[in-house]
């Protein structure tokens, strides 16, 4: 009989325990998903003088941004103490494809007026290149007689 009571008893503090347990796990905060607060790109400054040293700066990005599986696009151009320039190029994944503003053709030149430009329409360019097959590209500058800033692009295989 003694034994029959202190079954009796372990059950009876297991009764009374349990929901009290139970009770208490329900009150504890449920652990959530980390969440972001920050992310950046990778990014790179290259300062230059005129156009040909900022194609070799937007070159020189690109191969930057190449380990990232990404393509440079120029988030910065400021003017230098020294009368340059410096751009800031951040790293970005290149998209499927790109609906152009202005419809790309290789093998026609581009005006532009603004370094910005120049930097906007050579992206596109990669991006091109890049969807039909190239790794590469080329790009020449010309400023002629009158002042009007014209580039050239050519896909390339590397």
């Amino acid at each position: 009989m003694d034994n029959i009571l202190r079954r009796l008893a372990g059950s009876a503090i297991i009764a009374v325990a349990l929901p009290t347990i139970m009770g208490a796990t329900a009150c504890a905060p449920l652990p959530s998903p980390p969440v972001q607060v920050s992310a950046r790109n990778p990014s790179v400054t290259y300062t230059y003088r005129g156009d040909e040293e900022l194609i070799q700066a937007n070159q020189r990005a690109a191969a930057f941004c190449l380990p990232y599986h990404s393509i440079p696009n120029a988030t910065s151009i400021t003017n230098t103490p020294d009368g340059g320039k410096s751009a800031i190029f951040e790293c970005l994944q290149a998209p499927p494809s790109v609906a152009f503003q202005t419809p790309y053709n290789p093998n026609v030149s581009f005006s532009y007026q603004t370094d910005q430009q120049l930097l906007d329409a050579t992206r596109n360019a990669r991006i091109y290149c890049l969807n039909n097959g190239s790794s590469g590209l080329t790009t020449n500058t010309n400023i002629n007689a009158s002042g009007v800033r014209t580039a050239a692009f050519q896909c390339t295989a590397g």
